[in-house]
């Protein structure tokens, strides 16, 4: 089984259609996001009406959740509150419906899948934690293996069967081999708005599970198209600078 995962979209149409011809050309058999497909971007129906043809599961992310939820929604931060703002009315009943009513997490073939942090949290996050945190985080899941998203950034850690977390340095250079009788946590990075440094790029990983094995990769797209709808739509400047 070959599972991409994406997370984070951001209504970034353009991220997304170039990432999903990477994955038609890399022969997967399934497709799973992360959530946040919502939020910054310019195109958030049209990015939801793409993973509805395509299928895609998906669980819920916090800016789903904010749409869910009016309370949690006014404790984000002012710029990621004015854009959902900006996104609620372009969505549609259906797409409303279906974003609001995502589980917070997904079990298959496995593996966990969520948003924030394992075993289902929406909303935490973890960014380079401490080794006592890894190990709280490890001991709150069950799977070998879980996906998860929300800082933006690419991450991969590892607890060893002696029980030691640790900290990898991702790369789109080489693929790592995630051993049995390890545990793992990965962190897929973002599609729509990736914020590592590294390079503008959209983000996401695919999972070989009979090679044991994770890819990052890196797909280039029109980031200019999209800085130009972020504007053209009075959305937060930030938004925009944030894709280069």
């Amino acid at each position: 089984m070959r599972i991409a995962v994406l997370s984070d979209i951001h209504a970034n149409l353009e991220a997304l259609q170039e990432v999903l011809a990477d994955i038609d050309r890399s022969r997967v058999d399934e497709v799973i996001c992360l959530g946040d497909a919502v939020g910054y971007g310019p195109q958030p129906e049209e990015v939801l009406a793409l993973l509805r043809r395509r299928r895609v599961p998906m669980v819920m992310g916090n800016h789903e959740l904010a749409l869910a939820a009016d309370h949690y929604l006014q404790k984000l931060n002012s710029t990621a509150r004015q854009s959902l703002l900006h996104t609620l009315p372009q969505l549609s009943a259906t797409s409303l419906g279906e974003i609001t009513a995502l589980p917070p997490v997904l079990c298959r073939h496995g593996i966990r899948f969520v948003h924030g942090a394992p075993p289902d949290s929406v909303n935490s996050y973890l960014f380079s934690p401490p080794a006592s945190r890894l190990r709280q985080v490890f001991a709150s899941f069950g799977e070998e293996l879980c996906f998860f998203g929300h800082t933006h950034l690419p991450a991969l850690y590892r607890l060893s069967s002696g029980g030691e977390p640790e900290e990898l340095e991702p790369t789109d250079a080489r693929p790592f081999d995630l051993e049995k009788g390890e545990r793992w946590l990965v962190n897929v990075g973002s599609v729509g708005q990736p914020r590592d440094r590294l390079n503008n790029r959209a983000k996401y990983g695919i999972w070989d599970g009979q090679r044991q094995r994770f890819e990052f990769r890196f797909v280039s797209y029109d980031i200019e198209a999209v800085a130009a709808k972020i504007r053209a739509l009075g959305l937060p400047e930030t938004n925009a600078r944030r894709l280069y």
